[in-house]
């Protein structure tokens, strides 16, 4: 678990999921996987050859999920707690085993911002500051988490049906001690 003002791994979180009324899972969906390289556009979702499903999924039918992988804990139960001055690796997978794999944009609102060090094991080559990040799907993204700001702050699929069906979390960032 997250130690205050050590670097911390972290392999959620953000593991996107989605968990449906359907029962594809026996269903081939390699053909996510291909074309995905740095560069590329990658086919975003909604380019992909899913379009029934896409059309067909609602919130009221899907359940979008982020699961921390250390704790188990999903969603808005996921507790994540900073202090200011912490630099911590996270990972985010976007696993296949789902109803209907997709992208996610993996958005960390304003306690800090993040570096991409990796894709699916290869070093990110354009090292900049962001804090958003598209996963895509089947997809192991590596960041840097430079935590700067103190509060409630949110994490969440910036994908505004996925959050609306519960891909989001808060999580909190203490004040940096000061010694005496």
């Amino acid at each position: 678990m997250h130690q205050a003002g050590q670097p911390a791994g972290r392999e959620p979180a953000a593991a996107p999921h989605a968990g449906g009324t359907g029962d594809d899972h026996g269903a081939d969906h390699s053909h996510h996987r291909q074309g995905h390289g740095h560069g590329d556009g990658g086919g975003i979702e909604w380019e992909d050859d899913m379009v029934a499903v896409n059309r067909l999924t609602t919130p009221s039918n899907m359940r979008w999920m982020l699961v921390d992988r250390d704790s188990g804990a999903a969603n808005a139960a996921i507790d994540w707690q900073f202090t200011v001055g912490d630099r911590v690796k996270i990972r985010l997978v976007n696993e296949m085993d789902s109803d209907h794999p997709m992208h996610h944009p993996f958005h960390l609102h304003g306690a800090g911002r993040f570096l991409v060090l990796a894709r699916d094991g290869v070093a990110e080559p354009n090292l900049g500051w962001k804090d958003t990040v598209l996963v895509r799907t089947g997809q192991t993204t590596d960041i840097l988490f430079d935590v700067t700001e103190p509060g409630l702050w949110m994490a969440h699929c910036h994908i505004a049906e996925h959050m609306q069906s519960g891909m989001m979390f808060s999580f909190t960032v203490a004040r940096q001690e000061t010694a005496r």
